[in-house]
């Protein structure tokens, strides 16, 4: 039986990350990066496609597990006739080579357990030559190798490494699972014990970094430690999700890998770092940025790899069955060749509020910020592929014009507060063109909205993003009946719709529905919030919690037919947007 994405957990070491179920199972695992292969696919196909089981022998009766407090260390309690143990699992942060740490503890009783290392590599497809090196049992296939140890006896039978022992009450048993490049020697021993003690040291002490302590710090500070985890600390570049092909919707075909990072992702990840405290983070994502536009706007894409290479060719993979059924399994995302006009925006937006929290914009940035502005401003009238990276044709999307307005109104702004050189009465003239070319083309008077594009009258829940981005106050009569449009024809069971589901994108055979964006969502609280209806935003927020996993993480989507998570999971736009909700929704309280 396939997981619920519900009951995954998250570790990882700021190079990669792997997923848990509740039953002492590590389904998902990209080594030595969160774009690599993995050696543990079961996620999206069954148990013969890879993964680490470590549980009783005797059926597990309950399950119950928590996050130790401020880390990514996570502890499972498994319950059977025999007794109980406790799981602590955890990756440290990188030294030399991806590490899974895993420590039985004995909890009650005597409880007879099997761990089960069952490497798939090439995305659940070879199986390994396995072998015993000193005191390690390594498996390794072409140019990955995986090396197991554990103070207990362990055997090879057939292609995995596999454990009996017993654990009493008290004990404590480790394994560590290290990768390493297949052509050299594997890793030595490890000490696993002084590997927990500084793990959890080193997430407490970024964590306590944070610099909001308002009602919401548990939410706020559990999503900032998922952002932290899914950012690639060599370079700063921060993936959208560590999963690849978890479905839109259950059963469906719009499945795609997130692996990677996108600069609209990123963009709001990084108003969320900056404004609890974090700029470290925010410079490294900045430098990042700079990187990827490497002198020429006009070469920037949506997503690249974490390194910052820029081939995502996309391959399906027709070993693997999908989640639930859910086929294609892809590999790589043919979107990252779209133009979008509104990730320059979404860039400029980030780059700005980090300027304004200390991280100054110098000589080179600014460059850089003019060579976009005069790229936006030849462009900004072109048909483009929209937030949502339609694969259809190209349209005018509002959203799209609306950050087009947000380049140029964020430049306006930092130009006149600090007295920074440039044509700023060219830019406040094209800022105006743009902001009259939305309201005359992108909102449709008979559907008292704005609108998804120019050419339809679908509605589009990015468009809530008008008033939180300045472009229109809450009060406009056009946003408030978009508001109360959006409420009477995208909201399901208390939830948002990205898009009007009459929608039928050009991609596969049949139409397929989708879950409902829980950024979306983050963004309803927001415009709630500051249009004094704090009740509903209050009680949206507690909604949006709610369908949060009991380790308060949360996928991309929520399916409302289901009432299951469903998407990429954990997802970075989900919990960045989180975070601007909760910071919203209590400086609007404050007021009150």
């Amino acid at each position: 039986m396939t997981v619920k994405i519900e009951d995954l957990a998250l570790i990882g070491d700021l190079h990669t990350a792997a997923l848990l179920d509740n039953r002492g199972s590590i389904v998902w695992m990209c080594v030595p990066r969160f774009d690599s292969d993995t050696p543990f696919a079961s996620l999206l196909g069954t148990p013969d496609n890879g993964e680490w089981s470590l549980r009783p022998v005797s059926p597990v009766k309950e399950s119950r597990r928590r996050y130790r407090e401020a880390t990514l260390v996570i502890e499972t309690v498994l319950t059977c006739d025999q007794g109980s143990v406790r799981l602590i699992d955890f990756m440290p942060h990188r030294e030399e080579q991806p590490t899974v740490v895993r420590i039985v503890e004995g909890m009650s009783g005597c409880v007879e357990m099997t761990s089960v290392v069952a490497c798939r590599f090439n995305f659940g497809e070879l199986p390994p030559w396995a072998r015993r090196i000193g005191d390690a049992i390594t498996l390794t296939v072409g140019e990955n190798g995986m090396a197991l140890r554990t103070t207990v006896r362990s055997e090879i039978e057939g292609r995995d490494a596999v454990s009996r022992f017993a654990v009493s009450a008290g004990e404590r048993v480790p394994f560590v699972l290290q990768w390493y490049a297949s052509h050299l020697d594997p890793p030595g021993p490890y000490d696993a014990e002084r590997a927990l003690r500084e793990t959890e040291r080193v997430w407490r002490e970024w964590s306590n970094e944070c610099t909001y302590d308002g009602k919401y710090r548990d939410a706020v500070v559990r999503s900032l430690i998922t952002l932290k985890a899914l950012t690639y600390q060599p370079t700063g570049g921060c993936i959208a999700a560590p999963t690849t092909s978890l479905p839109e919707k259950l059963g469906g075909t719009l499945n795609w890998d997130y692996r990677y990072a996108w600069v609209r992702d990123s963009a709001f990840t990084v108003k969320a770092l900056v404004q609890v405290g974090y700029r470290e983070e925010a410079r490294a994502w900045r430098d990042w940025l700079l990187r990827m536009l490497a002198g020429d706007p006009s070469k920037l894409q949506i997503a690249y790899t974490v390194t910052g290479g820029r081939h995502l060719q996309e391959w399906e993979v027709d070993w693997l069955d999908g989640y639930e059924g859910a086929r294609p399994v892809r590999i790589g995302n043919g979107a990252y060749t779209q133009f979008q006009l509104g990730i320059y925006g979404e860039m400029i937006d980030a780059i700005a509020t980090a300027h304004y929290a200390g991280i100054a914009v110098d000589e080179h940035a600014w460059e850089m910020l003019e060579l976009v502005l005069d790229y936006v401003e030849k462009h900004w009238c072109d048909p483009d592929s929209g937030i949502w990276e339609s694969r259809g044709k190209s349209k005018h999307h509002t959203n799209s014009r609306v950050m087009a307005w947000v380049a140029f109104d964020r430049v306006i702004g930092m130009m006149e507060k600090d007295a920074l050189s440039g044509p700023i009465e060219r830019y406040r003239r094209i800022r105006s063109e743009i902001a009259d070319d939305v309201c005359r083309n992108g909102y449709k008077e008979k559907r008292k909205a704005f609108v998804q594009s120019y050419e339809s009258d679908a509605l589009d829940a990015s468009v809530l993003l008008i008033p939180l981005m300045g472009f229109l106050p809450m009060e406009d009569r056009r946003v408030v009946n978009t508001l109360d449009t959006i409420e009477k024809e995208l909201m399901v069971d208390g939830f948002i719709l990205r898009e009007s589901q009459d929608i039928r994108r050009p991609f596969g055979q049949r139409h397929v529905n989708e879950g409902a964006f829980l950024a979306c969502n983050a963004w309803l609280v927001q415009n709630y919030a500051k249009a004094g209806r704090l009740q509903d935003a209050n009680a949206l927020f507690h909604r949006l919690l709610d369908v949060a996993n009991d380790l308060d993480l949360l996928a991309e989507e929520y399916d409302v037919e289901e009432k299951r998570l469903v998407g990429n999971f954990p997802q970075t736009f989900s919990h960045a947007t989180l975070i601007n909700a909760a910071l919203v929704l209590e400086a609007e309280q404050s007021k009150s």
